[in-house]
């Protein structure tokens, strides 16, 4: 006879999981957020990329609008020593607009290829030798009679990019002398710029192209002399080639150099060429 004998059946333990496998859940998580931090990353670069490539164009846009403003064109040769820093800034500074103005716009003189005998028109040239220079005193008012000008004069620099200050475009009556240049009736060339026109319509320095040989220009000065200035020559000047030279070139002798913009306009570029105006010392009042 056998006795019947209860086993109890008992379940096995699991195995242990090798190191590898253990580690290998922990491997997946620290891989997924690696992944997720290359993938940040690579979000940050391109947005840096973006941002970088938005402030170049944005340079690129700013140094463009720059040129148009001062007429500098690519290989212009604009800036060169004395004189010649100042040029570019004149060069579409003054006034680009010819806002509401009809007709055919501000005159221009008698030949835009540089005729400087004066033409038709001209003033009668003072007899006599010469006055002598006068000694350094500001310019206060300009008059110029045959355009019936009558203006304060300000003063203007050089900004910290060198290019020459100009007076406040919403002043349609002001003219100003670049404190760079010599007093006008010093021996030297005196430089004085005004808007030739502004939102309003035509300023200061409007009519200068109709100009012609032997036309006055008075200095009115801190001393209580009058400089005054006859005419020799008005020219147009192009502003993609602007003869500094030969516009700046300093003299012996006293002499005045009155600039605005003029030539031919558009709407894009502004006026492509400068009015300048050249004019000698020939006598000098005194207050009074």
């Amino acid at each position: 006879m056998h006795r019947a004998v209860w086993h109890e059946w008992i379940e096995p333990a699991e195995p242990p999981k090798p190191a590898r496998q253990r580690l290998f859940g922990r491997r997946k998580a620290v891989d997924a957020r690696d992944e997720r931090d290359r993938r940040d990353e690579r979000g940050r670069r391109d947005e840096r990329d973006r941002r970088d490539e938005r402030d170049r164009r944005g340079e690129r846009g700013r140094r463009d609008e720059r040129g148009r403003l001062e007429g500098s064109k690519k290989g212009g040769g604009l800036r060169v020593p004395g004189w010649g820093t100042l040029v570019v800034a004149l060069l579409l500074g003054l006034a680009l607009i010819r806002h509401g103005l009809g007709g055919d716009g501000p005159p221009q003189p008698a030949s835009a290829a540089g005729d400087r005998s004066g033409g038709s028109g001209a003033g009668t040239w003072p007899q006599g030798p010469p006055p002598e220079p006068l000694t350094r005193a500001l310019p206060e008012r300009i008059t110029i009679p045959f355009l019936d000008v009558d203006a304060p004069v300000g003063k203007v620099g050089l900004g910290a990019d060198d290019w020459i200050g100009v007076p406040p475009l919403a002043d349609n009556n002001l003219a100003a002398w670049y404190d760079g240049s010599v007093t006008p009736g010093e021996s030297g060339t005196s430089v004085l710029v005004g808007h030739v026109d502004n939102k309003a319509g035509p300023a200061v320095f409007y009519g200068l192209g109709a100009l012609t040989k032997g036309r006055r220009i008075e200095i009115a000065r801190t001393d209580g002399t009058t400089a005054v200035f006859s005419v020799y020559a008005v020219e147009v000047v192009s502003k993609a080639a602007f003869p500094a030279d030969r516009v700046y070139a300093n003299t012996s002798e006293p002499e005045l150099r009155v600039l605005t913009c003029g030539g031919g306009f558009s709407r894009k570029a502004g006026y492509e060429g400068n009015v300048v105006a050249y004019a000698r010392l020939t006598s000098v009042l005194q207050e009074g």
